[in-house]
């Protein structure tokens, strides 16, 4: 089949999730497929390096768009689309889209995100001919959303923020529900979110395909740099360091589990690790036990030279690849619940589970007092990414929705 796949950003280098996601669906799909690749570009992303362009029968491009802060509230009370449906839209891009679209007449039009459904509602609108439309759904994004407000809303300080996402849920509930009637066909990452998903079109056809991982890359054996260059225990925190849930994730862990495990007598460091840190983020540079690096040119080694892995996340949605990449690497997890949502893990074999910040700290604790059965927990959880994630078995389930 001829395949166009609409990516929110260049799928190479793979530093986040949504990267992580298109690259692999893209490599497994075109071993099958004619694949044609259309990406919206960073400032630091180059289509030439990396192995993109080995795999796409054609890649075609256009910058992310630049919207300032004042674009955003303006369009928050003003336009009745969500923000996630302005912020990547460019008529440039659009019509250089239309184009090769329209050239190809591609048998399957896949869209990664709800951030390029302008595209696919415009590709529509003007006409050009495709088979099927899939919506490969990155998250639920209505109950991300919600799940922010309702966070927000438990800290006074963070209520303008609550304001947002309550009326972004708003929007973005009418905006999901329209998308998924308009496609054919839509992938979910996880039965949460597929359960959500379903209830906008009950007879949409829904597969849930996963996030997975890339085992033989993901080798907790294999040798790397040393770069915790502090005095441990480490606590590693992997991800976008300007994605909400995450800043969030962060400053609760600071704030809330942090002091706690001070009192119980451990001197821990917390290593916050990913690009594009938010400003919310700063006053944490003068923490003498917090480290936030920035960008690093690969995860791996820090997540190998934790003590222990944390996942505090109290919003979000989908398949936290974060909690893939970690259990992976055979490292001992801590992670909220909602930070293991959508992941069929058991509490006490796979990782452990705590929602409350003295319940965090304390089982960090027992980890690090028992360091065999925390090795037990990374070893078991290896196995268990290894039998239920792996990408060669997760992409033919995307594929049945092509019929």
């Amino acid at each position: 089949m001829r395949i166009l796949q609409l990516t929110p950003q260049f799928p190479w280098p793979t530093h986040q999730g949504t990267t992580l996601r298109n690259f692999h669906l893209l490599k497994e799909l075109a071993q099958r497929h004619e694949v044609h690749l259309f990406s919206l570009l960073g400032e630091k992303d180059d289509p030439t390096r990396g192995p993109v362009s080995g795999i796409a029968a054609s890649i075609m491009t256009g910058p992310q768009p630049q919207r300032t802060m004042g674009d955003r509230i303006k369009d928050l009370f003003f336009h009745i689309q969500p923000d996630m449906a302005r912020r990547l839209w460019r008529q440039e891009s659009f019509q250089a889209l239309a184009e090769k679209a329209l050239q190809l007449q591609p048998d399957i039009l896949l869209i990664e995100g709800i951030e390029m459904a302008p595209y696919f509602f415009a590709l529509r609108e003007a006409g050009i001919p495709y088979g099927k439309a899939i919506y490969d759904a990155h998250n639920a994004e209505t109950i991300l959303q919600k799940r922010t407000a309702l966070a927000d809303l438990r800290r006074p300080k963070r209520w303008p923020a609550a304001l947002y996402s309550s009326i972004q849920t708003a929007k973005l509930w009418r905006y999901e529900r329209l998308l998924v009637q308009y496609v054919d066909a839509v992938s979910a990452v996880s039965e949460p979110d597929a359960l959500f998903l379903h209830s906008l079109d009950r007879a949409k056809p829904l597969e849930v395909v996963t996030n997975g991982v890339d085992m033989a890359f993901y080798n907790p054996d294999a040798p790397h740099p040393a770069v915790l260059d502090e005095v441990g225990p480490h606590l590693v925190f992997t991800g976008k360091m300007d994605f909400r849930p995450n800043v969030d994730a962060v400053l609760w862990f600071a704030e809330e589990v942090m002091p706690r495990l001070q009192a119980m007598g451990v001197d821990a460091h917390f290593w916050v690790v990913g690009r594009s840190p938010h400003a919310r983020l700063a006053p944490l540079n003068r923490q003498a036990k917090i480290t936030i690096t920035g960008e690093v040119p690969d995860v791996r080694p820090y997540i190998l030279q934790a003590d222990v892995y944390v996942v505090p996340l109290l919003a979000g949605g989908g398949t936290r690849f974060k909690i893939l990449e970690a259990l992976a690497l055979s490292k001992p997890v801590v992670s909220t619940r909602l930070g293991a949502d959508g992941i069929p893990v058991n509490d006490g074999e796979h990782l452990v589970l705590a929602d409350e910040p003295e319940a965090f700290a304390r089982c960090i604790v027992q980890l690090l007092e028992n360091r065999e059965e925390a090795a037990a927990m990374g070893r078991r959880g290896r196995a268990f990414v290894a039998a239920h994630f792996d990408w060669k078995a997760i992409v033919p389930k995307l594929e049945n929705l092509f019929r």
